[in-house]
């Protein structure tokens, strides 16, 4: 069975499971968008895109306004207790969390970890990163 199957499958049973925090998802220019519910915002999408020998994730966090040293170096200080998440900066300087499979490591177990850290790491580190990009903005301010 092929990544895209595997994920497409287990896709299929986050949207059955009644207990799961994934309420929606969609095939969108060949990536599929997968929302999930959180209790530190209202949801978070998480981008899974099938390559050739990998599987990507990426999920939004926050904007970065340029004099967020706070905000990134609490962000970087989090990526050490991460495993199969980390913070990075996306190409419009958004902060993301993104990690990657291997293609003999794409299962139903490494998905459900993977969007688990995701939902875990966002409800941990959001309120406190979006204190510190405030009060890195009164700072410049």
């Amino acid at each position: 069975m092929g990544m895209r199957q595997i994920l497409e499958g287990r896709i299929e049973s986050w949207l059955d499971d009644t207990g799961s925090t994934v309420e929606y998802a969609e095939e969108v220019d060949g990536r599929w968008a997968v929302r999930m519910r959180q209790e530190a915002r209202d949801a978070t999408t998480v981008w899974f895109d099938v390559g050739e020998r990998s599987l990507w994730y990426e999920a939004y966090v926050l904007p970065v306004a340029e004099a967020s040293r706070d905000l990134l170096a609490q962000a970087l200080l989090r990526n050490m207790k991460g495993w199969r998440a980390h913070f990075a900066l996306d190409r419009e300087d958004g902060l993301v969390l993104r990690g990657r499979l291997a293609e003999e490591h794409v299962t139903d177990l490494e998905l459900d970890l993977a969007l688990g850290e995701i939902y875990d790491t966002i409800e941990v580190s959001f309120r406190p990163l979006v204190r510190a990009l405030t009060s890195d903005r009164e700072k410049s301010g």
